[in-house]
């Protein structure tokens, strides 16, 4: 059984950064691509930014400049490092693995909220 884990969510200020990880665990044998999408109240779910195993990475123009997705490989964990934060990018933000266990599925996190407001 494979999961993913994000933490890192919570309250910031217009302008502030935010740290979020996902984690996955379970019987791993390879992770594709990886990336971060979010939903507001209202809104459909949008993709943020995505990388690839090789580490080419693509990011929605609403974020671009601002946020920053990277992985570690030998932890199977995924990141999102937001800077510049805007009332806008208040959301749930979920992480999404394309992963190899006994066969290949693409994977969701459980949600983790951002909010920023002042």
């Amino acid at each position: 059984q494979v999961q993913l884990v994000e933490s890192g969510g919570g309250l910031v200020q217009p302008g502030g950064s935010l740290r979020l990880s996902c984690a996955a665990s379970g019987i791993i044998r390879s992770i594709y691509d990886m990336a971060w999408y979010r939903q507001a109240p209202g809104n459909q779910r949008e993709l943020v930014a995505a990388i690839i195993e090789g580490g080419s990475t693509n990011y929605a123009d609403s974020v671009k400049g601002r946020f920053t997705i990277s992985r570690d490989n030998a932890k199977n964990t995924v990141y999102l490092q937001m800077n510049s934060m805007k009332p806008e990018d208040t959301a749930v933000y979920y992480c999404n693995a394309d992963i190899q266990s006994w066969s290949r599925h693409i994977y969701w996190g459980q949600g983790t909220q951002v909010t920023v407001s002042s």
